[in-house]
């Protein structure tokens, strides 16, 4: 099953980094397996809009941002929208690649102790770095699928640790409830999973991969079985929180040393690899989707060995390198970033819809009416992630 995973892994590697594992570990840590219905919910509108975005990319072979560029007639708002995908993935991504980096370096903390701190930072963007600019798009597939597979290990292995409740999983699963005070916890819950920058990636990655609509069905099986292990991951992070005696955290760290006591070093370590994994994953696949969206939106219609798409990701890991290991906060950056992926999701979802709906452009592989049902469901679902998103802006900073 893993030798066959293909873009799908890395969409999935995207989505879970340190700010989900964060989220999962508060959600956990506060409602138990109270809202684990919330990330099954995220998971399906997450299968259903990758799914959309792979079968655009093989269709077309072109990149999302290339194609909403062909397909709006107007032009200031094709300016508009073009802008507002360069600030909200390019610039984004910059200001969050400190983060990711960040979380990676926790993870070799748990690992190896705090001894080497200040080196870990340089080490993951390094490896990150000798990735990209060695590494064709088949080495990266095979990376990928080895970290998440790690990743996918360390967190489910460490759940089992704590012996959970089957019986109250599965009601958490399949008994949706609102505790109080869980409703920003439920929104954060989706909003980390469904992430606008993976619909690029993905339509990017699948034309490196497939050539042919022949392979549509390939890709679609790759995107549900590689979406759904993310998901896992992400129940299992929410699982293992619930066995923390302390109703106070605020990092992994927090849970990882509030395991230990329990379940002995073994909790730490293997957390500590699902981290680290956690954080490395994303910290490739930011700079390589804003590369991706930079490529598409500027027409530059190179490969992942053009030089200008290479320095796109490489500004970007040296931008989260030194935020990281200078403790800069780029706090303003990072609001008008938040602002901007809060617009993006439901403009990106509603783009999506139209353009896998246009027989001029998906011929006969539009959408079918169930689909296109589940797709608005969704774009209802965004415009909430999206105000929501922007409104924790101001009231945050």
């Amino acid at each position: 099953m893993f030798r066959k995973m293909g873009p799908g892994v890395l969409v999935a590697a995207a989505f879970i980094g340190p700010g989900t594992v964060t989220v999962c570990s508060f959600a956990g840590v506060q409602f138990g397996y109270s809202l684990l219905w919330a990330m099954l919910l995220s998971i399906v509108a997450t299968i259903v809009l990758q799914q959309m975005a792979a079968r655009l990319g093989i269709v077309t072979q072109k990149g999302l941002a290339h194609v909403i560029k062909e397909e709006i007639g107007v032009g200031w708002i094709k300016i508009l929208v073009l802008g507002l995908i360069l600030s909200a993935i390019v610039i984004g991504n910059a200001a969050y690649e400190g983060g990711n980096i960040g979380g990676a370096s926790l993870g070799l903390v748990a690992i190896f102790g705090q001894e080497y701190l200040s080196f870990y930072p340089f080490t993951v963007g390094l490896f990150a770095f000798l990735l990209l600019f060695f590494g064709s798009y088949n080495t990266l597939e095979k990376v990928f699928v080895t970290l998440v597979v790690v990743m996918s290990l360390s967190f489910i292995v460490t759940a089992i640790i704590t012996k959970p409740n089957i019986l109250a999983i599965l009601q958490g699963l399949f008994t949706p409830k609102v505790p109080e005070g869980s409703i920003l916890t439920i929104i954060a819950l989706v909003g980390t999973t469904v992430v606008p920058y993976n619909l690029f990636l993905h339509t990017s990655l699948v034309g490196e991969k497939w050539k042919s609509t022949a392979n549509l069905k390939e890709a679609e099986r790759d995107t549900i079985v590689s979406i759904v292990l993310g998901g896992m991951v992400s129940m299992a992070v929410m699982v293992t929180a619930t066995a923390i005696p302390s109703k106070e955290i605020t990092n992994i760290m927090d849970m990882a040393q509030g395991l230990e006591p329990l379940y002995g070093n073994s909790a730490r370590y293997f957390m500590g690899i699902g981290l680290f994994a956690a954080g490395t994953t994303s910290a490739i696949t930011a700079p390589l989707a804003a590369a991706y969206v930079a490529n598409s939106c500027f027409g530059w219609n190179t490969t992942m060995k053009d030089i200008r798409f290479k320095l796109v990701w490489m500004v970007i890991i040296l931008v989260g390198v030194l935020f990281m290991s200078t403790g800069i906060k780029p706090l303003e950056i990072i609001k008008f970033a938040q602002v901007a992926n809060g617009m993006l999701l439901p403009i990106i979802a509603v783009f999506l819809l139209w353009i896998v709906n246009r027989k001029t452009v998906m011929m006969e592989y539009r959408n079918t009416r169930i689909q296109n049902i589940l797709g608005i469901i969704i774009i209802l679902l965004s415009v909430i992630l999206g105000v929501k998103s922007i409104l924790t802006v101001f009231e945050l900073f």
